[in-house]
């Protein structure tokens, strides 16, 4: 016997897929009206006539963009800085989260230093302490002073330690059994059973880095080793004339302020939106097995 949906059952499931169409088209909006912006005449722009689709189609703001060292240059930086950060903030995450994973037999202090970690998250030094011990370490303006200081994220830790207390016992011990021990044990069974959790940590980490603009600013000294998003913050925010050349201030006369930073932001959002759909199918399944236990 077909089972028939009730009319309510059904009314719901169409309200809920207007309403969840709905929220994905205004989450949408912004990113499409930036990109019809960076495509739109200095003039349109100027005039506010652009909404979601570009007047007077034109390239130039991508020329000016493509053609200034500074930007390709920033977007190296940061590519190495997503590739060197979220290497070592996975191989830790892992490393730290696997003990402390362990119940008390096994591991008698995993209390103790659960809790240190936790407080690590909740409170901190300050600005002053954090910049002096990065300078008295002799990291600034190098990509180690962006990398090192956030090399631990206390929250991925605690998600992945949860998500490795409700794996099964039953496998490790069998391991142990075979001549295993702890390394086999968290590369050979843990690790490949936690790919959806480690995935959506991997994002996270991933567009933590490829974001994070205020560290650029404080520790690198020169704008020529400042990230994308510190690059961005300066040149599109603040958009300092007295550092252009005369080739850019011919360019700004055919573009304007608004498609200038339309351009430049969508480029700096285009690689997070290239990689988020490989792993945005691990995303909900990594979040929810992440976070059942304490």
């Amino acid at each position: 016997m077909l089972y028939r949906r009730s009319l309510s059952s059904r009314i719901f499931a169409v309200f809920n897929m207007t309403f969840l169409v709905g929220m994905a088209l205004l989450c949408l909006a912004p990113l499409v009206h930036v990109l019809a912006v960076s495509f739109s005449a200095s003039s349109a722009a100027k005039a506010g006539l652009v909404t979601f689709w570009p007047v007077d189609f034109t390239l130039q703001s991508y020329r000016f963009v493509a053609e200034r060292p500074e930007f390709i240059r920033s977007i190296l930086i940061s590519v190495e800085r997503v590739l060197l950060g979220t290497l070592l903030n996975m191989l830790l995450t892992v490393l730290i989260a696997y003990p402390l994973s362990k119940d008390a037999r096994s591991f008698p202090r995993r209390t103790l230093y659960v809790w240190i970690f936790v407080f690590s998250m909740l409170f901190s030094g300050g600005l002053i302490p954090w910049y002096m011990v990065i300078k008295e370490t002799g990291l600034l303006n190098s990509i180690w002073a962006l990398v090192l200081p956030g090399a631990v994220p206390v929250f991925n830790v605690i998600l992945l330690l949860n998500f490795f207390r409700g794996l099964p016992k039953e496998l490790e011990e069998s391991a142990f059994i075979d001549g295993g021990g702890y390394w086999k044990s968290l590369w050979r069974i843990y690790v490949p059973l936690s790919a959806p959790s480690l995935a959506t940590l991997t994002l996270f980490a991933m567009v933590g880095h490829w974001n994070s603009w205020f560290d650029g600013l404080i520790l690198m000294g020169t704008p020529e080793k400042y990230p994308l998003s510190s690059y961005l913050q300066t040149v599109v925010v603040q958009m300092d004339i007295q550092s252009m050349i005369g080739s850019d201030l011919a360019s700004l006369q055919q573009i304007s302020d608004q498609t200038a930073k339309a351009a430049q932001i969508f480029l700096g959002a285009l690689p997070i939106l290239l990689v988020y759909p490989f792993l945005q199918r691990y995303f909900v399944t990594g979040m929810t097995l992440g976070s059942i236990k304490e």
